[in-house]
C-alpha cells in the first residue's frame, strides 16, 4: 500500500479562487480587505514567508501594508506601531510574523492586537473563544490542517487522533479543532513516555515538533492518515517533515509531502481569516 497524497498546494489554490469572488463583492460595496504584515529583524525564514503572504495578497486582491523594522526595534516602537494599526479602518487585519528577537515579549504583543484583527488567531480573545467552541480567528496552520481533511473527505468524529507538539501555533489549537470533529484526541510531547506506542494508535497522526524525519514509518499505524506540519532544513539545503516520508507512505492511507502540504494551507487561511475580518468590519457577518 501506498498513500495517497494530501495536495495542499491544490486545495490552497481552491480556497483562494473562492476568496477572489468574495473579495470582487466586497470591493462592489467599497471594501477592500486590508492586511498589515509586520517583520522585526532579519530572520531569513520570516522573509521568505511575508514575500509570499505579500505575493498572494496581490494575487487576490487583498491590499498589502508591509512594516520592516530593524532588529533593535524597541517593545514601545513595536505596540506604538500595532496600536496605530488597530485605529487603522484600512487595515483589517495584523500580523506579526513570529518569531521575534529576543529582546520582545511576543506574548505582550499578541495581546495588543484588537481582537477583530487578529487573523493569526494567538490572541487570549481568540484562543479563548477557540477553547468555548465558539466562531473566532482559528491560528492559520491548525485551521488549514481542519481543511485538508474535509477536502479529501477524511471525517474526524469517532477517530483517534495523536497530535505530537503542544506548541499554541499549532498543537494545541490544533488539538482543540480534532475534539470540535468529536475526535478523541491525545496530545504528546517531550515529556511523553512511550511515544512510539502512542502514534501507533493514531487514525490520524499530526506532528509539529520542528525535528526532521523524527517520526519514522514503525511508529505509524498503518492505514492512518499522516499529517506532516514540520519544515526543516537538511544539512544539503533539502526541506523535509517530521516525518520520514518515504517509510510513511508505505505504511499510511495518506500523507501530505513537505513540501506542498500544510504550509500553502496556512498562507490560505490567512488570507480567509482576513476577508473575513474585512466583512465583520463591514457589518457583514
Amino acid at each position: 500500500m501506498t498513500a495517497q497524497l494530501i495536495d495542499g498546494k491544490k486545495v490552497a489554490q481552491d480556497i483562494r479562487e473562492g476568496l477572489k469572488k468574495e473579495i470582487a463583492e466586497l470591493k462592489s460595496k467599497g471594501i477592500t480587505p486590508g492586511l498589515a504584515v509586520v517583520l522585526v529583524g532579519e530572520n531569513p525564514a520570516s522573509k521568505k514567508y511575508v514575500a509570499s503572504k505579500e505575493k498572494t495578497c496581490e494575487e487576490i486582491g487583498i491590499k498589502s501594508f508591509g512594516y520592516k523594522l530593524p532588529e533593535q526595534t524597541s517593545q514601545e516602537e513595536l505596540l506604538k506601531l500595532i496600536d496605530r494599526l488597530n485605529a487603522d479602518p484600512e487595515v483589517h487585519g495584523i500580523l506579526v510574523q513570529l518569531p521575534l528577537p529576543k529582546h520582545l515579549d511576543e506574548k505582550e504583543v499578541m495581546y495588543r492586537i484588537a481582537p477583530e484583527k487578529d487573523v493569526d488567531g494567538f490572541g487570549p480573545h481568540s484562543l479563548g473563544k477557540l477553547v468555548l467552541d465558539e466562531p473566532t480567528f482559528v491560528p492559520c496552520t491548525p485551521f488549514g490542517v481542519i481543511k485538508m481533511l474535509e477536502a479529501y473527505g477524511i471525517d474526524p468524529a469517532g477517530k483517534h487522533a495523536v497530535v505530537v507538539g503542544r506548541s499554541i501555533i499549532v498543537g494545541k489549537p490544533l488539538a482543540l479543532l480534532l475534539l470540535r470533529k468529536n475526535a478523541t484526541v491525545t496530545v504528546c510531547h517531550s515529556r511523553t513516555a512511550n511515544l512510539k506506542e502512542e502514534c501507533l494508535r493514531a487514525d490520524i497522526l499530526c506532528v509539529a515538533i520542528g525535528k526532521a524525519k523524527f517520526i519514522t514509518g514503525d511508529m505509524i499505524k498503518p492505514g492512518a492518515v499522516v499529517i506532516d506540519i514540520g519544515i526543516n532544513v537538511t544539512p544539503e539545503g533539502k526541506i523535509v517533515g517530521d516525518v520520514d516520508f518515504e517509510a510513511a507512505k508505505e505504511r499510511a492511507s495518506y500523507i501530505t509531502p513537505v513540501p506542498g502540504g500544510a504550509g500553502p494551507m496556512t498562507i490560505a487561511m490567512l488570507m480567509y481569516n482576513t476577508v473575513q475580518a474585512a466583512k465583520y468590519a463591514g457589518g457583514m457577518r
